[in-house]
């Protein structure tokens, strides 16, 4: 026995996707279902809300109809400026995204002879041939993160006239490439070489924060000792401070008791750890995710060639783009006021 009623079970995405083809490539057969309702006793408000149109369209196409009947339904000539960009310009993105590498739109507007067209228009013509995608990470926090702050902003404002306050962090170099969401052509997925078996070297990196002058040490290994060096080389480029402030997180070389008995020996040197989970407070961090969007998506030969790969980054970047870079002013480890001279200028 048939049901008395059937009805449509659909999903909020395929309505979504239905109303969508009414307004695009079914557009026309919507217009037609516009007048059969009003033909039969909808108002123009009420096919509106149906179809998700605006009530002035449904009039506009039933005046059309009236007017002109069925052949006054389909889209008219368009007038308006001719297309921006060479019939070869999307060939021309195909060619330079083969390549891997950490595509942006600017950066392949740039790479495609800087066309005559606005990077908006520039981006429409590289959606046409090529697709974007990117996850997000997001850091646990710390229960105290206020606490530790207030208590480490007290701490800096505290410190004698002349003192340097940097920020310090670690991260890891690999052989293994690194692999960034870039822009490739569409039905195209770049392969990137993986080596043998991976190599890894620690890279130990301190900012200025009043200046933006940059820090940093490649090793073997991420150990205290190594870390107790790095410490060194900050102390000998400030001679003249009375105090070296060095922020970091709560790594386990940060407080082992190699550390802990190297800065007893070197009372200038005072060392400062924030809140836990909260990378986000570190302005080296964003200094790292510029060094790992450079390299990403490269795959070098050896380590010594990735190496040579970060020297280069840090070489071809001035203190005012560090500075920008990290943007020191919105991490809430310095008290208000600190830097102001320096940081209009970045």
């Amino acid at each position: 026995m048939r049901p008395a009623h059937i009805y449509a079970d659909l999903t909020p995405a395929q309505h979504r996707d239905l109303i969508t083809a009414l307004h695009r490539q079914w557009r026309v057969a919507a217009r037609i279902v516009m007048i059969l309702l009003s033909a039969a006793g909808m108002s123009a408000p009420e096919i509106a809300e149906l179809l998700h149109y605006d009530p002035v369209t449904v009039r506009r196409w039933i005046s059309r109809h009236t007017r002109d009947g069925i052949d006054g339904l389909p889209d008219r000539p368009r007038s308006g400026r001719p297309r921006l960009g060479s019939p070869r310009l999307g060939q021309r993105i195909r060619n330079l995204l083969q390549t891997p590498k950490a595509w942006t739109t600017n950066r392949v507007w740039r790479a495609a002879g800087r066309p005559q067209m606005s990077l908006r228009t520039f981006y429409r013509r590289l959606r046409e041939q090529a697709t974007w995608c990117r996850p997000r990470l997001i850091a646990k926090g710390d229960p105290d993160h206020d606490t530790i702050c207030a208590d480490i902003q007290t701490r800096i404002a505290a410190l004698p006239a002349g003192s340097v306050v940097l920020a310090e962090d670690e991260t890891h170099l690999d052989l293994l490439a690194r692999v960034r969401a870039c822009w490739m052509p569409a039905g195209l997925r770049h392969r990137i070489l993986t080596p043998g078996s991976n190599v890894r070297r620690t890279v130990h990196g301190a900012v200025n924060l009043a200046t933006g002058a940059w820090h940093h040490h490649i090793s073997v290994k991420n150990v205290s000792v190594v870390f107790c060096y790095f410490l060194q080389l900050l102390l000998d480029a400030y001679p003249n401070a009375p105090v070296v402030a060095v922020v970091c997180d709560n790594g386990s070389t940060h407080h082992s008791g190699i550390t802990k008995r190297w800065l007893a020996e070197h009372p200038r040197l005072m060392l400062i750890e924030g809140a836990k989970y909260s990378p986000q407070d570190n302005p080296v961090e964003r200094v790292w995710a510029g060094l790992k969007q450079w390299i990403a998506n490269t795959a070098p030969a050896t380590m010594a060639d990735r190496v040579r790969q970060t020297h280069a980054y840090f070489r071809g970047r001035t203190p005012e783009q560090t500075l920008a870079t990290a943007a020191p002013w919105t991490t809430p480890w310095l008290p208000e006021g600190f830097g102001q001279d320096f940081w209009p200028g970045a």
